[in-house]
Order: structure tokens, then sequence, then C-alpha cells
């Protein structure tokens, strides 16, 4: 049975008023927009990162279209122990998790024939992290009875390998630990979302495609640019409404999915 009122409109649908949604690595490149979607949708939003005070800054600027109070908390999502005191920090100061952004990343910059095993293994660690952080809110979920979006955050390198053309001469590839990472968490919603969706637990994945940071080359930029079928890169801002859609009641039939923003980059 849904959760939705069938006689509501798809603007009610998008409404997240009184919801608890948790992005982590809310202060990010795309963490920033991320948050600010499900903030401007009506939810209190619970940005982490692992420096408390970017944490609180980044909860401080977002928007409260209905007054709400926004919370930063430190958390580093590699740690266990990290991970519960998150959850509980954030039970005790606004409440149970209904909406979870898997978003928070520990890079690597090592390039395939430099990359130590030891890199590699931390790389895929994220993955661990994203796998505690969704349990936590799944088993919160059942207990309360209650329905839940879980959403990771994957890349269009989940999917494809890069183009060794693109970065020749400029920069290292994207590293091979990261493509094995994304295309692990790709997967991962799958088996989630197949074994919680039972219990009314929506686990899908955005991937997005070439959403450069300003620290990107400019000439790297104008090659990843000719690959695109859109001939430009992403906008954090573009990736807001696809967000918004698995995380809200307008979604409540998609789980399990990949939703790729990409530009057509996948559909060359």
């Amino acid at each position: 049975m849904s959760d939705t009122n069938p006689t509501s409109s798809v603007l009610d649908q998008l409404d997240l008023t009184g919801r608890i949604a948790l992005v982590t690595g809310g202060g990010g490149h795309l963490g920033e927009a991320f948050a600010s979607s499900l903030a401007e949708a009506g939810a209190c939003v619970v940005v982490t990162s692992r420096d408390q005070q970017r944490a609180a800054a980044a909860a401080e600027a977002l928007p409260s279209p209905n007054g709400v109070k926004h919370v930063g908390v430190a958390l580093d999502h590699m740690e266990t122990d990290s991970i519960d005191q998150c959850i509980e920090t954030i039970a005790q100061q606004v409440g149970p998790i209904d909406v979870l952004v898997n978003n928070g990343h520990h890079p690597t910059a090592q390039p395939l024939d430099e990359a130590t095993p030891e890199e590699f293994s931390r790389q895929l660690a994220n993955a661990t992290g994203y796998f505690q952080l969704a349990r936590h809110v799944r088993d919160s979920a059942v207990e309360r009875n209650a329905s839940a979006s879980i959403i990771m955050i994957g890349s269009m390198y989940g999917i494809v390998g890069s183009y060794p053309d693109a970065y020749e001469g400029i920069a290292p590839a994207s590293p091979v630990a990261y493509h094995t990472l994304k295309g692990g968490i790709i997967h991962l919603t799958r088996h989630l979302a197949v074994y919680w969706a039972k219990d009314r637990v929506r686990v899908n994945c955005l991937s997005p495609g070439p959403f450069p940071g300003k620290s990107v080359p400019q000439k790297l930029v104008q090659r990843l640019e000719a690959k695109c079928p859109m001939g430009r890169m992403g906008v954090a801002h573009e990736l807001k409404g696809a967000l918004l859609l698995l995380a809200s009641d307008a979604g409540s039939y998609i789980t399990g999915q990949n939703i790729v923003v990409d530009g057509g980059w996948t559909a060359w």
C-alpha cells in the first residue's frame, strides 16, 4: 500500500515539511546543493562533515522557508564509532531520520599504476560507511513503523570507464578505486532495495555525470565538454530536482534505481 495520498498534488508530494534529512558531506561541492534542495522543500536538514565547525556553518547557510533550524554534526563515515555517535546526536537533537543522502566521500588521488592495495581498500571502505548509515536509518524506520528514503550518491564512472585521451598530459586519470567504489555503490543500492522494500524503506542511487569543481584544470574541462552530448559540464543545482524526486513522496514507487544525471554522457 502506498504511503501517499492519491488525491494530493505533485507539489504536495514534493513537500518535505516535518521530515528530518541527513546529508553526509553536506558542505561540499555537490553536498551543498543536495542539502539546499531538501531544505527548500521544507525538511529539517542535518549536515555532516569531519569538521564540526564546517558542518555547523553549512547548516546555518541553508534556506529555511518554514523557520526550521538546521543542524551541523561531526561525522567520519569511515569510522564505526563516529557513525554511532552521529546517529545518537541526531536522535537527541532533532529526532529520527526520514531521508538519508549518503554523499560523504574520502577520496584517493592515486593513478592506476601507483595505487597501493592499502589505498585501494581504504577507498572501498566508503561503501562500508554508506551501508552502516543506511542500516541505522532502516532499523529506526522499522522500529517506528515508518517509511524512509535512502539515497546513495554514485557516479557515471560507476557505469562507464573514463576516456584516457581526456586526461592525457593534464591530470591523472580518475582513480581505479573510485570506479570500483561507485560501481559497488550502485549495486549495493539494488540489493538493499530488494530486501528493504517490504519495510517501506526505498533505496535509490543518484549518479552525477561531469560536475567538476573549481580546482579542475580548464583544459581538462574543455576536453570533457567535447565528450558530452550537451557540450557542457553540469552545474550543481541541476541535481536538485532528481534528488528531491527520490527523497519525497513524488518518488514513492521508485526503489532500486540508479538515476543518472550526466548531460547524455552515458548515452553515447
